[in-house]
């Protein structure tokens, strides 16, 4: 059951990915690889921009979270199918995305504390309440 219900929110996600608010859509916040690595190396100088939507590593770890907790979900269900049960690839695939979704998880934090110390604002509170404080010279909407 807590897989159906973890598959539901990833579900869910998507559906606010592609018809959420501004700063919940994929279209605003997906940036490019390239993009993406120009920004890790700002942040390693101490020189990133504060985004009021997601930064592009937190982009990416979107991304990255929803691939790797659909593809555990999927492999979950598969294992509940005749056609997959006791298919040792489906298990093995199974238990190597959980165990990297710890890791991804701790880097998440890592991430999330790091930006909020940066940029002086309380990004899990941003999470839940879809708010942060007001933009400022050099932020990037």
């Amino acid at each position: 059951m807590a897989g159906y219900a973890v598959a539901g929110l990833v579900g869910l996600r998507l559906a606010l990915g592609l018809a959420g608010t501004r700063y919940a859509r994929f279209s605003q916040f997906i940036r490019s690889p390239r993009r993406t690595l120009l920004y890790a190396g700002d942040m390693l100088r101490h020189k990133e921009p504060r985004y009021l939507g997601h930064n592009p590593l937190g982009a990416a770890m979107v991304v990255l979270l929803l691939l790797m907790v659909g593809g555990i979900a999927l492999t979950g269900w598969m294992q509940t199918t005749d056609a997959y049960w006791g298919v040792e690839w489906v298990e093995e695939t199974h238990e190597a995305l959980a165990e990297l979704l710890l890791v991804a998880i701790a880097l998440h934090v890592v991430g999330v504390i790091h930006a909020s110390l940066r940029h002086h604002e309380n990004l899990v509170l941003a999470m839940i309440t879809g708010r942060k404080r007001a933009p400022a010279g050099g932020d990037i909407l």
